[in-house]
């Protein structure tokens, strides 16, 4: 029970910790990337065999971080408070008068009780759900602290910290190839940052296990996002610092508020192992743990989390019995729907070829990468591979890929007889140098997608879907 346990006092600690530590939110003018070299306060992660003491450690030390953030929480609003005029001349995405966003969903007139909701420049007037869907954890606003100016240290550097299935999350924006690492983002789930030269928001939710990067750019506004201290079916729920509008992560939307009818643009990110990102990116930048915050990284606040079959916490949406809610799935959505590839599948059989609506499509699994999850220390967790998905045609023909005999990390096509990477790279072979172009997806719990999207097939054998209840 103290494993099961640790998690649920953690994710209050997370914020607890943060207030309790201080730190600005505010957005910088500039978000430049800065090299480091290595640092004395980042040790190696040392082995662990017995976690409990540790455990008891932390719960009693988070007890205390809970207090304190409770105490510099707002008071109570016991008498109404009204709510912030909004005029017609302040910023909306949509007209004021709309009925539906662009993409179909009804904009719902929110009448809110002022005692019920935060005392924020949101307009929860305009909004596409209900207000009574969101939960809010009891941490502020930002009391989960985003890395508003991350820094960056080297490849060679980082290798001093990470172990070779330590799980990051892969990035790359016109070449500029950077790696986050999973025990950082357990504790901040949200980067603003420029890579490649242009504005994103690099975002990872525990509780969904999914990594999700987005243009910051909305309208030609560059956004700058935090975390609400809500959520919604247990995903993330961010906000802007523009407008204060609120937007889901699976999805990009904004929920409620000025921005409501906006999506930001997804792009693709993927969670790899250390080995996997330096073997394609010797060159690449990795986000420090000079963070400017102190926090456990190389912890997780979420121990056990991910190690139960059973429905999750802080969860009110309908479970779909298809999948364990904490099956780990790579979701890619095509014209005719959403499709699922359960990692229970993809472990057996590596790689996965699909023809739908018209695209060639090849999924890939290596073993590596740990969860960030499971075990306290998460270089003691356990494996649960990487995934990369992308169009399998090059020059107008299909190629067809096995996993390499050689290589259990590596792929050959059976065309050319060259072998290709995760990340979908061409690493020796006729087509050495060439890429295939990714598709996107992202790797999430079963729970956490199907809630947001019920009619998905799950394909549960090469080719054979599963197809939703009717």
């Amino acid at each position: 029970m103290m494993v099961r346990a640790w998690w649920v006092v953690g994710l209050l600690g997370v914020a607890a910790v943060a207030v309790a530590c201080g730190g600005s939110s505010a957005q910088p003018d500039t978000r430049p990337a800065v090299v480091q070299g290595p640092s004395a306060s980042e040790p190696a992660v040392p082995e662990v065999e017995e976690e409990d003491a540790p455990l008891v450690e932390a719960e009693k030390e988070l007890d205390e971080d809970i207090a304190s953030s409770q105490a510099d929480a707002p008071a109570p609003v016991d008498e109404p408070v009204d709510p912030p005029e909004i005029e017609v001349s302040d910023f909306l995405f949509l007209p004021p008068d709309a009925t539906e966003t662009a993409a179909g969903d009804v904009i719902v007139r929110n009448e809110v009780d002022p005692r019920t909701r935060p005392r924020w420049g949101t307009n929860w007037a305009m909004a596409i759900i209900g207000f009574d869907e969101l939960d809010f954890t009891g941490a502020p606003r930002d009391g989960v602290k985003p890395l508003d100016t991350p820094f960056f240290t080297t490849v060679a550097a980082a290798d001093l910290i990470y172990r070779a299935d330590s799980p990051v999350i892969r990035f790359e924006r016109n070449g500029d190839v950077r790696a986050y690492p999973l025990d950082i983002m357990v504790w901040h789930e949200i980067v603003n940052d420029v890579v490649g030269g242009e504005p994103v928001v690099v975002t990872f939710c525990p509780l969904c296990n999914m990594a999700i990067a987005f243009d910051a750019r909305v309208g030609g506004q560059v956004l700058r996002m935090g975390t609400s201290g809500a959520l919604r079916n247990s995903d993330l729920v961010m906000w802007d610092d523009a407008t204060e509008s609120l937007w889901q992560q699976i999805g990009g939307k904004a929920l409620i508020g000025g921005y409501v009818g906006a999506r930001l643009e997804p792009l693709p990110a993927t969670i790899v192992s250390w080995d996997q990102f330096k073997a394609s990116a010797a060159d690449g930048l990795v986000l420090s743990r000079e963070t400017g915050f102190t926090r456990n990284y190389g912890q997780t606040p979420y121990a056990g989390y991910d190690s139960v079959d059973r429905p999750p916490d802080l969860f009110r949406g309908e479970l779909d019995a298809r999948l364990s809610p904490f099956e780990r799935v790579v979701t890619v959505e095509f014209q005719s729907g959403p499709v699922a590839y359960p990692f229970v599948l993809l472990e057996q059989v590596r790689v996965v070829e699909e023809s739908r609506d018209g695209s060639e499509i090849v999924v890939f699994w290596t073993p590596g990468a740990r969860s960030a999850l499971d075990r306290f220390f998460i270089d003691n967790a356990r494996q649960v591979g990487a995934t990369g998905v992308f169009s399998r045609i090059v020059e107008g023909e299909s190629l067809n890929f096995a996993v390499n005999p050689d290589d259990e990390d590596t792929f050959l096509d059976s065309v050319t007889g060259s072998v290709w990477n995760v990340f979908g790279e061409a690493v020796n072979g006729p087509l050495a140098g060439v890429r295939l172009d990714p598709i996107l997806h992202v790797d999430h719990f079963w729970f956490s997608w199907v809630v947001f999207q019920p009619e998905t097939e799950i394909v549960l054998e090469a080719g054979s879907p599963l197809a939703a209840p009717s």
